[in-house]
């Protein structure tokens, strides 16, 4: 945006929201057909997982198709689907990790959808996309090191933080359902204060106000923004509605894939619709989401531009993007054309070039289905392998 000052919000939600708890056992599914296929020798790159659940009030549903080893039987998939809630943290009446009623109804995959995506089994010999579509990927300079636009990301750390605080520090009052929206002042093109603070939680003492809790949450939420960020000029609602006990799929059903804005850039970026969780990184829905926030946040931290937006676009079975394209600023001296010629050189953005590269075949996906898949640490055993800086000096080298 060109003006001089505006106001931009974006919201999170925690992983105890009913949306949330959808992703995680979905994504929980992904790493399980991962881990088991790498321990029973069978070839990862072969593993195809689509897995939907429904999340209701002492209820949960699973539907979707699978591909892997046959020990992966729907008594495993239940029992890891109520590690998950019980890690989340829900013992409530209406929502309980041990007498929810749990359905698996995963199937095999499609043939006629693996035909097109195993290499050599459709129409093309290259392993094509798992389905036709846009993605996008985007960096900005708004928070160092993070290189994501600020609204977004320090609604994520709000609510990371009070998870922190409910799971680590006593604070047991907390419930695990919670949702933030945080409204940031621009100026000049630089983010300088929040004026506006949303925040419902969850909390399991019904006594409380929502003063009370305002007063309990504040300093956490000091402590996750940038000194100066809060003022008196800043507005607060917190528990805007009053009591908020019942929470999580108990108070809202929840399905997966329902919260894409919250799991990529809160909006300040395009969004290309396919959601992420639950899939395997043949679905370039998710690899290739990936692979365009690496190559923003390298293209950001090599210095080409102070923001930088790209769409790939696939067809179904097929394995080159249809095409690619990067927005920067009209006055950036580098230009869109030139960076498209970069991003080609400098990553292989075929379903098993981006597969490869960032070494997606592993069982890495569950720690992203709360708190944003970008704008995190990459992690020892190759969590959040996008978000490493480690192109900078190709691009450098080729501007």
């Amino acid at each position: 945006m060109s003006r001089e000052s505006y106001e931009f919000t974006s919201e999170s939600v925690s992983e105890g929201h009913p949306d949330k708890v959808s992703d995680r056992i979905s994504d929980e599914i992904v790493d399980l057909y991962f881990r088991e296929a790498i321990k029973e020798g069978m070839d990862p790159w072969k593993v195809r997982v689509a897995a939907e659940t429904l999340t209701t009030t002492n209820k949960v549903v699973i539907a979707g198709e699978t591909r892997g080893p046959e020990s992966i039987t729907p008594d495993r998939i239940e029992a890891l689907a109520r590690d998950a809630i019980r890690d989340i943290g829900y013992e409530q009446d209406g929502f309980h990790w041990e007498h929810c009623d749990i359905d698996v109804l995963l199937h095999p995959q499609s043939l006629h959808i693996a035909q097109g995506v195993d290499a050599g089994g459709g129409l093309h010999t290259e392993e094509g996309a798992g389905d036709q579509g846009i993605m996008f990927g985007y960096a900005s300079l708004d928070v160092p090191g993070a290189l994501m636009p600020a609204p977004v990301h320090y609604s994520h750390r709000i609510l990371e933080r009070l998870a922190y605080a409910r799971k680590h520090e006593g604070q047991d009052w907390l419930g695990p359902d919670s949702k933030s929206q945080v409204t940031v002042r621009y100026h000049h093109g630089r983010p300088v204060e929040a004026t506006a603070i949303v925040l419902s939680t969850q909390h399991l003492d019904d006594t409380l106000t929502s003063s009370d809790i305002r007063e309990r949450i504040e300093p956490y939420v000091a402590e996750v923004l940038p000194s100066g960020w809060i003022t008196d000029r800043t507005v607060w609602h917190v528990n805007p509605t009053g009591k908020f006990v019942i929470g999580g799929p108990d108070g809202d059903a929840g399905l997966t894939g329902r919260k894409i804005i919250v799991d990529t850039y809160g909006g300040m970026a395009p969004h290309g619709g396919g959601a992420f969780s639950g899939k395997d990184p043949t679905k370039v829905d998710r690899s290739a989401a990936y692979a365009t926030r690496y190559l923003a946040k390298n293209l950001v931290a090599a210095g080409v531009a102070p923001w930088v937006e790209i769409q790939v676009s696939y067809a179904i079975g097929v394995a080159k993007p249809t095409s690619i394209y990067v927005n920067v600023d009209d006055n950036n001296p580098i230009k869109g054309d030139k960076i498209e010629t970069i991003i080609r050189q400098v990553m292989d953005l075929t379903p098993r070039g981006i597969r490869k590269h960032l070494d997606l075949n592993k069982p890495i996906y569950a720690p992203t289905s709360a708190y944003g898949h970008f704008g995190r640490d990459p992690g020892p055993d190759g969590e959040f392998s996008w978000e490493r800086t480690d192109l900078v000096d190709e691009i450098k080298a080729r501007l």
